[in-house]
Parts: C-alpha cells; sequence; structure tokens
C-alpha cells in the first residue's frame, strides 16, 4: 500500500492509549544578571507553558494525525492534572478513561529555559514531581476502562513510563483482541510480552539486556533477535537516534531506516512517543510492520526539529513522505 494512503487512512481510527499522563511544564526567563547571594545567574520569568507528556503526548500526536485517541489513566486532582483533561477534552479527544485520584500527585516535568532576549533559550534545569504506584499490576479500574474501550477500537498504545498505572500483566487483557497492540516501556521492556510490536530507544534494549551497541551491528542484530526471542512480540523496532531505526520481525531479514532529514538534532524531548503513536496508528490502518517504521521515521525526523514537547500533523507526515519520494 503506498504511503500517502496510510496516512491518509489515519482519519477517525480509534486508539486506545493505555499509560501514564505525564505533564511536561516549560519555564522560560531571560537572564538578567549574575546574583550577588551565590555564583549563579538570576532569570527574569517570561511565561509557563504546559504540554501533555508521556502517554499524553502520544494522545496528544495520534489526535494531531487525525485519529480519535481514547486515553486510559490516572491523573491528581492538582492544576497540571486538570489542564491535561481540560486541553484534551477541548479539543474533542474522550476524557471519560482518565480517572482523577485525590492523592495522586499527576507526573510532572518542569524544564527551566534561560536565553538572553531575542535568542534561542536553553534548558539550564529540570525538576520532576509525581507520585509512582505499585508497579506490579494494573489498577482494576484502570483495566475495566480499557476492557470497554477494546469492542470499539482498532489498536491499542501502552505507554508505560514507570509511574505505575500499567503493569506488565495487562499483556493478557489483550492475547485475544484482534487489534495491533504495540508497547513502549522506558524501564520495563523486556516484561511485556505477546504483544503485536514494541518500539525500545537503543539504551533500553542495552539496559534490558546487559550489554552495550554502540556501533556494531552485529551486536545490535543479537540485541534484536534476542528481545524479539524472548518478548515473543511479532516485531521489535529499535530507534537509534542519529542512526535511524532497526526493525526486527519473525523469519525475516533485519530491516535498517535510516534517519529522515538532518542529523543536526533541534530536541528529542517526546520523539519516542511520537515514533510510537505513528507507528501504532499505521498498523490500524492496514500497514505492513516495514511501511510502519518508514512512517514512523519520517514522524521522529520532523519532531526533532522542533523545540519542547510537539505533535507531528496528518499535513506534515504526508509533505515529508511526497518531497522523499
Amino acid at each position: 500500500m503506498k504511503l500517502e494512503q496510510l496516512v491518509e487512512g489515519f482519519e477517525g481510527r480509534r486508539v486506545v492509549v493505555l499509560g501514564d499522563l505525564v505533564a511536561d511544564v516549560s519555564v522560560y526567563g531571560e537572564i538578567s544578571r549574575v546574583s550577588r547571594e551565590a555564583p549563579v545567574l538570576i532569570l527574569s520569568h517570561r511565561e509557563k507553558r504546559l504540554a501533555p507528556g508521556g502517554g499524553a503526548n502520544a494522545v496528544h500526536n495520534l489526535w494531531a494525525l487525525g485519529a480519535k485517541p481514547m486515553p486510559v489513566g490516572m491523573v491528581g486532582d492538582d492544576a497540571e492534572g486538570r489542564q491535561i483533561v481540560e486541553y484534551f477534552a477541548s479539543r474533542g479527544i474522550d476524557v471519560n478513561g482518565i480517572r482523577k485520584a485525590a492523592r495522586y500527585r499527576t507526573p510532572t516535568k518542569t524544564r527551566i529555559l534561560a536565553g538572553a532576549p531575542h535568542s534561542y533559550r536553553q534548558q539550564v534545569l529540570r525538576i520532576d514531581e509525581g507520585h509512582t504506584l505499585d508497579a506490579s499490576s494494573t489498577p482494576k479500574a484502570t483495566l475495566r476502562a480499557v476492557k470497554s474501550r477494546l469492542r470499539k477500537a482498532d489498536a491499542v498504545l501502552i505507554s508505560d513510563y514507570g509511574y505505575g498505572i500499567v503493569g506488565p500483566s495487562v499483556s493478557e487483557t489483550f492475547r485475544n483482541s484482534g487489534i495491533p497492540v504495540t508497547v513502549d516501556s522506558r524501564f520495563r521492556v523486556e516484561q511485556f510480552r505477546n504483544l503485536t510490536a514494541a518500539t525500545p530507544n537503543e539504551p533500553e534494549v542495552e539496559a534490558a539486556l546487559g550489554f552495550r551497541i554502540g556501533s556494531d551491528l552485529g551486536r545490535l542484530e543479537r540485541a534484536g533477535r534476542t528481545l524479539l526471542r524472548r518478548l515473543k512480540h511479532k516485531a521489535v523496532l529499535i530507534t537509534r537516534g542519529k542512526d535511524g531505526m532497526a526493525l526486527f520481525e519473525k523469519g525475516r531479514k533485519t530491516s535498517h531506516v535510516p534517519i529522515y532529514g538532518t542529523d543536526e538534532i533541534t530536541d528529542v524531548t517526546g520523539a519516542g512517543d511520537t515514533v510510537i503513536a505513528v507507528f501504532t496508528l499505521a498498523l490500524a490502518a492496514g500497514a505492513s510492520f516495514i511501511e510502519a517504521a518508514r512512517l514512523a521515521n519520517y514522524a521522529g525526523g520532523i519532531v526533532v526539529m522542533k523545540h519542547g514537547t510537539r505533535t507531528v500533523t496528518q499535513k506534515e507526515l504526508l509533505e515529508a513522505v511526497r518531497a522523499d519520494r
């Protein structure tokens, strides 16, 4: 199938996104002077922005690509949680699967960015806050919300950032679902098994298997095949930054997808969320694994040229595909 047709087929696809809903907060300031109290810069505050991060960023990307995401997760009864829910609701995204819990703190990553007037602001500090639940199993209320949405879903995307909203045992829920189920797990890639595909980055694979890959293609091949065998997925897509991607499938030769665009990357924040969103959506639209990987590669190449946690639109993806013919 032509890649353009697949992208056009994204429209209206329903994807359940199960995972950690994170708030990415950016605080922008301008350097005014050096403090007399300590050898540190004093910033004049200019603005503060919140963007959906983690699993919420995957939801946001799906929406920007024309799909109908169905997020299932939890936020706290706090300002960040309320802003995420309100932001989604204002864009027509179904927020009924997002539970608000008074004793839960919405995972929040606050980045302080500083620079001179009229210049690009650089990240100088990141502050992480958030509540981590028992990560051994998925909360029962969350499972009920997922199961009630499976009947009308075209695919499922699992986004595990380690905050405990989703546990590896959830894999059993999707065993006979008949739809693509993908997973992106920051710390436990080897624990989610018998799904359609996983999209770990190279450092996550190295941590899971206990050896370094580097620029050694032999080690990369060994890592991909080992992970594919252990996880019992149909495919594993390893993202490799400036070295592109490597797709491993059962019974097929490894496909190496070179990076799209330039390797002079602007910002990798949230790029993995964009990659799995496009990869999953392409599978939902009927793509083969290599077609889905190629589209995800285009999207990754686009989003890393943007500052902060951003999305790729359906129009941008189509333009990239057509320009690269």
